[in-house]
């Protein structure tokens, strides 16, 4: 497997490359994000580890840009930094990181959710497939959703939140158990973060009519409702 570290504290990037290394993984570095979008064309990784502040843009920046190029939009990111707020993590998150780990970091757990993030499928193998429930379309292989033919703008948290409403239609889902199938286990985003990641779909689907499809079940949590 190849991982790329995206990492401009030197000492930190020769930790984290030597230490892959010695777990026979393939390593490429690089400090920047140009550096960064050059090696995710020509060195084809399974895995990133990338950093948010960096010299020439951000983490953010380029897990954005990965998310919208569609040869790599399905590789698996994990974003390493020093900011550890609630509200940096959702960002990080929101912005299309599967993971994220705070500094100074444990390289025993840095291999595991490399390699939990490896094990995930869907996280490497882009699928084509639609789901379409009524009027709404969602294409698993764009990320693309559609009502009533058109193209409906959302985040990548969101599309999957709803995706996944949509496979496990009439169950109740509580918040750990939607933490756990959106976010992963080895991340720890809160439980508000659920609930405003279901006002902000609430407030899309409302625009059609939909809203009403996601239903609150009180002390229990959330369930979809195609009919």
């Amino acid at each position: 497997m190849k991982i790329l570290v995206v990492e401009d504290d030197r000492d930190i990037r020769e930790l984290i490359c030597q230490s892959l290394e010695l777990a026979e993984y393939q390593v490429q570095s690089c400090l920047d994000v140009k550096s960064a979008q050059k090696l995710v064309t020509e060195f084809s990784p399974d895995c990133l580890i990338v950093d948010w502040m960096l010299p020439d843009s951000s983490g953010i920046e380029l897990i954005r840009w990965i998310r919208r190029q569609t040869s790599f939009s399905h590789l698996p990111v994990l974003m390493l930094t020093a900011r550890g707020q609630e509200a940096d993590k959702i960002l990080g998150l929101d912005s299309g990181a599967d993971d994220y780990m705070t500094k100074p970091m444990s390289l025993r757990e840095l291999h595991a959710r490399v390699k939990a993030l490896l094990r995930r499928p869907a996280s490497y193998q882009p699928v084509s497939e639609v789901v379409q429930v009524g009027a709404m379309v969602l294409n698993t292989a764009t990320h693309e959703l559609r009502i009533d033919e058109a193209p409906v703008e959302v985040s990548r948290t969101e599309y999957k939140l709803l995706k996944f409403f949509v496979e496990h239609p009439e169950k109740v889902h509580s918040r750990d158990h939607l933490l756990s199938a959106i976010w992963g286990e080895n991340t720890y985003p809160g439980d508000r973060t659920v609930d405003v990641h279901i006002l902000r779909l609430r407030k899309i689907l409302k625009k059609y009519g939909l809203d009403s499809m996601i239903k609150t079940v009180r002390g229990a949590g959330y369930r979809f409702s195609g009919k």
